[in-house]
């Protein structure tokens, strides 16, 4: 097949979104801002989201399901949440349709308008909140752990694929807690599963940090976040937890009696990734041939492809193919057996290329005779014959499963550090945005108005202040007045 790719280093936007769709991940809806995520696209997703509910599960957290409207007083009781997204807010407004009078087609029925307007979900922590006034009485109703697995609509008009749409699947945590300690503690543990989430499955390297109050989340008091690397040197936020301290409790008036039977305002937690993870993990490891999926979350982590000529060569390849496929599965390994007779070999090479299957195995009438079969690597493209005699298929490719995880994982991490900066001048910072990207290490003097200036005059905003930054006097990058660490710049998606 003809890939038609753009090369990265020659427009990595169009790379990126052409890649999507060849690949068959997802494509562009009839609403404008939408997508649509095809078979391949959400079986990847499924197994990001398996994975991370396993991880939620494992600390403690039980999946509900809130509604998708919220009444519009819900948004106005806690004033910077609605702030911060009153516009992206869809509205719903009526509740019926009708036909026109004079047979033009369907209207919006002007006598089914509602008493309140109803939001579209943006998020669900004012809906959340007002449930949890009714669940939570007492201290032993805490801590209350949910989760939920939801699509949210946040008004975009720039979208891409994944990296930003209008609607977007995603889990949303929300948790209450008896003391400000227990809360906090619940945030740092979510940002830490979600770095172990994003370096250990998606092979995707992250740096754990604070946002500053611009960026932080609305309503929120502290926000963490992993940030990650794109190979356009461009920075992305895979995923946010938010210590609400008692915003929301005190908006919805979520109160429990105590131990000692006083009445005191719960602790509130809020967290979430979504499908922009997909863009994260595309735009880490891919290449010029398409995907470069972490054998973790492949779909198909191999393929075996015969190479024969007439239906005689067929069934006796497939004999064994079938073998092998058997041998795979025992222990786990996903595995494809692509016997189609509609395309050729070499046809089928380039497809599970472009789609990132980890491994692929070709299998052939010399090789029945020799035993043998050809094993290629999509991460390095490279090639070997392996003797089938020589050691059990199931531990050959287990091994070398692991390898490609750790190598795409390892080169991730190198690329990083390729693009990570420290600078000390206003010329240096401007020279490195423009000229490499990445990461630029910087001393910032805390304000908001120095943030915004940075941003305004270079389009770079504070990524985090780093959890493990070094306290160190200096002075600001932009203003020169005293600083008391370096945080991340990055341009950013």
């Amino acid at each position: 097949m003809s890939k038609g790719l753009p090369k990265r280093s020659e427009d990595y936007s169009l790379w990126y979104n052409e890649l999507v769709k060849k690949a068959d991940l997802a494509e562009n809806s009839p609403v404008r801002g939408c997508m649509v995520i095809k078979p391949y696209g959400y079986s990847i997703w499924e197994k990001m989201q398996a994975q991370l509910d396993k991880m939620f599960k494992e600390t403690g957290h039980s999946n509900a399901y809130f509604p998708l409207f919220i009444p519009k007083s819900f948004l106005s009781k806690e004033a910077s949440h609605v702030e911060g997204f009153a516009k992206e807010c869809a509205v719903v407004t009526h509740y019926r349709l009708k036909n026109a009078e004079d047979g033009s087609g369907i209207i919006v029925d002007p006598d089914a308008k509602l008493e309140e307007e109803l939001i579209v979900r943006p998020t669900s922590e004012t809906v959340i909140w007002s449930t949890y006034k009714n669940w939570i009485q007492s201290y032993r109703d805490l801590p209350l752990l949910v989760n939920q697995w939801a699509n949210v609509v946040r008004w975009e008009m720039r979208t891409r694929l994944f990296l930003r749409t209008t609607e977007f699947l995603w889990q949303e945590g929300h948790t209450a807690h008896a003391t400000s300690k227990e809360a906090m503690e619940e945030t740092i543990q979510m940002m830490n599963v979600y770095a172990q989430f994003a370096e250990e499955y998606m092979a995707v390297p992250v740096v754990k940090g604070k946002k500053t109050e611009n960026e932080r989340f609305a309503g929120a008091d502290e926000t963490f976040c992993i940030e990650a690397m794109m190979q356009d040197g461009k920075a992305l936020q895979a995923g946010t937890s938010h210590f609400l301290g008692q915003n929301f409790a005190k908006a919805f008036d979520v109160k429990f009696a105590t131990k000692e039977g006083g009445l005191e305002y719960v602790w509130g937690t809020s967290w979430g990734v979504s499908t922009r993870l997909m863009g994260a993990l595309i735009m880490a490891h891919s290449d010029d041939n398409g995907l470069v999926l972490p054998p973790k979350l492949a779909p198909i982590q191999v393929v075996i492809i015969p190479i024969y000529r007439g239906e005689a060569e067929l069934e006796l390849i497939s004999v064994k193919a079938k073998e092998i496929m058997a041998d795979l599965r025992k222990v786990g390994i996903s595995v494809k057996y692509d016997d189609r007779d509609t395309q050729k070999p070499g046809w089928k090479f380039a497809e599970y290329e472009l789609k990132g299957v980890p491994v692929r195995i070709g299998l052939g009438p010399r090789d029945l005779e020799n035993g043998t079969i050809e094993i290629a690597r999509r991460d390095n493209l490279t090639k070997e014959t392996f003797e089938l005699a020589s050691q059990p298929i199931a531990t050959k490719i287990s091994n070398l499963l692991d390898q490609i995880q750790d190598g795409i994982f390892k080169k991730a991490i190198d690329f990083r550090a390729s693009v990570t900066t420290e600078v000390n001048s206003w010329e240096e910072f401007k020279k490195v945005l423009n000229d490499t990207g990445g990461f630029v290490s910087a001393h910032w003097d805390g304000t908001s108005e120095t943030e915004e200036k940075i941003k305004e005059l270079t389009k770079a905003t504070i990524r985090c202040i780093p959890l493990d930054r070094k306290e160190e006097a200096g002075t600001c990058v932009l203003t020169g007045n005293p600083s008391s660490g370096r945080v991340y710049f990055a341009k950013a998606y």
